[in-house]
């Protein structure tokens, strides 16, 4: 069986227990509360320079997904492993965080839900990675064969972007 190894930011290997120590005591200066946490995490944009600041610091995402490995969390978001550090909070399957999305849908055009239903299994199946905005045209590609067939369902580009991000803050309610 292989040891995880996690490495300091200046490249000393440490154990996993030092590795929780040191992103325990640098979490507050990421963000400032749980609200704060989700705020950013729940835009691509931002989740994504909350990922590179982390990185910066030492705590790369590899490094997060073996920590979501030591904690059995490997069916969840790399949110819940930051979210259970810094504030305790229960870590929830990426599952169960769709179901709480999907709650918001029950308003919403019957094409749009099938688009996001389609973007949550891939979540679901695949991690955050999917949330990406640069995954949009994949999506769209993999959904629809092809972008005007995608606005005859959906409307324009932008549209479909905004949905696809907008709908996001609701994973992390």
């Amino acid at each position: 069986m292989t040891t995880t190894s996690f490495w300091s930011a200046d490249g000393t290997p440490i154990t996993a227990s030092e590795f929780l120590k040191q992103l325990y005591g640098e979490l507050p200066s990421f963000f400032t509360s749980e609200a704060d946490l989700k705020e950013q995490w729940s835009v691509p944009a931002t989740r994504k320079k909350l990922l590179e600041k982390l990185s910066e610091k030492g705590f790369t995402k590899d490094q997060l997904i073996e920590f979501q490995k030591i904690l059995n969390a490997e069916n969840s978001d790399i949110f819940d492993v930051l979210s259970y550090v810094a504030y305790g909070s229960k870590i929830l399957e990426r599952v169960e965080r769709a179901e709480k999305a999907r709650l918001q849908f029950d308003s919403m055009d019957a094409n749009y839900r099938e688009f996001l239903e389609f973007v949550l299994s891939q979540y679901i199946r695949n991690g955050v990675e999917e949330l990406d905005d640069e995954k949009i045209s994949a999506f769209i590609q993999l959904k629809y064969n092809s972008i005007p067939d995608a606005k005859y369902k959906l409307g324009d580009v932008k549209t479909i972007r905004n949905t696809f991000i907008d709908y996001q803050k609701y994973l992390y309610v």
